[in-house]
């Protein structure tokens, strides 16, 4: 992460930490629950951005880590378990663990058939959710917030949003030195070029394996947090569709930058969120129609914006660095 990035975070962090003294200022605490929203899925997104952008592991069923987070809450809910120092920890192991073992069979394939497979088991995950009658099968199951020995209100919502703002910022500077290491230096060096790594000899399948469970772990934390702020937990939360719009928001921001899908993130969630109001200000019945402007707007920056939202705010950083020499 270069200075240009480290300003870019910063920035992005100090915009999200002012969100609770605004909303109370204007008495708007519709915007709290939005933005801790998409703080949530930035943390998805990023964890995504770990193996996609720098490992070039192109997941397709990234969104069941958060599912297996959020189910892992609500089923502890159910029995009556709502200490916040067993399920978060029990959460982001039991996202590890399936990640271990989904990474260790799909990274034995690459390419399409690693896409492939990654939605395969996403899916199979996905159809097992719905079977689980004893917790609310297709219709979902409610969990009630965790508790943290009084130290944190979950049901605050100011020391809620504070708490997920501490995960991202946490998440942010531990995958930065994570992806500065030895260790993300292989990540990198295998996406690029797998066989010199392999001549030189270094074990690439153990790194991006690592890398995998890593990433899955961190989904997880975003899927515990995201179980709290709806109080409910249901199976679409991990299928495919799910998995698709995280990797979205991770193109949308920037491959590869770290906070660039947490600016994806907010950008996908603000259109999704404004976009159809717009539309219906504009056209009767508009808003049903909101995806048909949504679906040119994402092949505009694919196709237009490379390097994506993130790419556009480093030009300007370069442009004024210029102008000021």
């Amino acid at each position: 992460m270069n200075r240009q990035q480290i300003w870019i975070s910063l920035i992005t962090l100090t915009l999200f930490a002012v969100v609770p003294p605004l909303t109370v200022l204007f008495d708007q605490p519709f915007y709290l629950d939005m933005f801790a929203r998409i703080m949530i899925l930035a943390i998805a997104a990023v964890s995504l951005d770990l193996i996609l952008g720098h490992g070039g592991m192109v997941s397709f069923g990234h969104a069941v880590y958060m599912g297996i987070g959020a189910y892992a809450v609500g089923i502890l809910s159910y029995y009556g378990i709502d200490n916040g120092f067993i399920q978060f920890p029990l959460a982001m192991l039991a996202s590890a663990l399936i990640g271990l073992i989904f990474g260790a069979m799909s990274l034995r394939t690459s390419g399409v058939y690693f896409i492939m497979i990654t939605l395969a088991f996403a899916q199979m995950l996905f159809f097992l959710a719905i079977s689980l009658e004893e917790f609310g099968g297709d219709d979902g199951m409610s969990a009630a917030r965790s508790e943290f020995a009084g130290l944190i209100d979950m049901y605050d919502g100011v020391q809620f949003y504070y708490l997920i703002f501490a995960c991202l910022a946490l998440v942010l500077y531990l995958l930065h030195r994570l992806v500065l290491s030895r260790f993300g230096m292989v990540i990198r060096a295998s996406r690029s070029n797998e066989k010199r790594m392999h001549a030189i000899g270094y074990p690439t399948y153990r790194y991006k394996l690592a890398a995998f469970t890593i990433a899955g772990t961190i989904c997880g934390l975003a899927g515990a947090l995201f179980a709290n702020l709806n109080e409910f937990v249901s199976p679409d939360v991990m299928h495919w569709t799910h998995s698709g719009e995280i990797m979205v928001m991770v193109i949308m921001g920037g491959i590869g930058t770290l906070i660039g899908p947490v600016l994806g993130a907010s950008a996908f969630l603000l259109l999704e969120e404004y976009l159809p109001e717009w539309m219906e200000m504009v056209m009767t019945n508009g808003g049903e129609h909101w995806a048909i402007v949504m679906g040119p707007i994402l092949i505009a920056i694919v196709l237009f914006g490379r390097g994506g939202i993130h790419a556009l705010f480093a030009s300007r950083g370069k442009i004024g660095v210029k102008q000021n020499d």
